[in-house]
């Protein structure tokens, strides 16, 4: 507050919500791999995932109206805080060839969105049982209202950025 010269501290910014991600078009007709990673993403994320569905039909992906493409979870207060205390101080440095996380994940309304490869860097997740690594997208909406205020709020959270 001093450091921006904010008085009330309500006004703030703060991290509203974290975003889980993954998109499975592919698993859709084989039934025990979709069950496989919704226990793997509730594992990761400590509750349950949403099944997210088609909108419309799109002829060139060979997509349907209401068919299963992906898998989402919003995390909120404590597991939020506890899901962010993981991925800064264990998940991140697991990553293979590790120098910081890029700058230029931010929107205009200072939120984060992170692609990660693989699903299997959790610890939660046990290597020998996946048929195969999934990519997640891990989104920090936070109500900075600028990047660069979204980015001050991440670094200050301990997120460690490229330099």
């Amino acid at each position: 507050m001093q450091e921006k010269n904010i008085k009330n501290k309500l006004s703030l910014p703060k991290v509203e919500k974290i975003v889980i991600n993954t998109g499975t078009a592919d698993l859709a007709k084989n039934k025990e791999s979709w069950e496989k990673l919704i226990s793997d993403l509730a594992k990761i994320s400590g509750q349950k995932p949403k099944v997210t569905r088609a909108k419309v039909s799109i002829a060139g992906f060979n997509l349907r109206e209401g068919q299963l493409v992906g898998l989402k979870v919003t995390l909120r207060h404590a597991k939020m805080q506890g899901f962010q205390e993981k991925l800064t101080k264990v998940i991140l440095p697991r990553l293979r060839d590790f120098r910081g996380i890029p700058k230029r994940g931010f929107d205009k309304n200072g939120n984060y969105t992170l692609g990660l490869a693989e699903h299997t860097v959790f610890p939660e997740i046990d290597i020998t049982k996946v048929d195969r690594p999934r990519g997640l997208e891990i989104t920090i909406v936070t109500n900075a209202g600028s990047p660069e205020k979204g980015f001050e709020l991440l670094k200050s959270l301990g997120f460690p950025f490229e330099k």
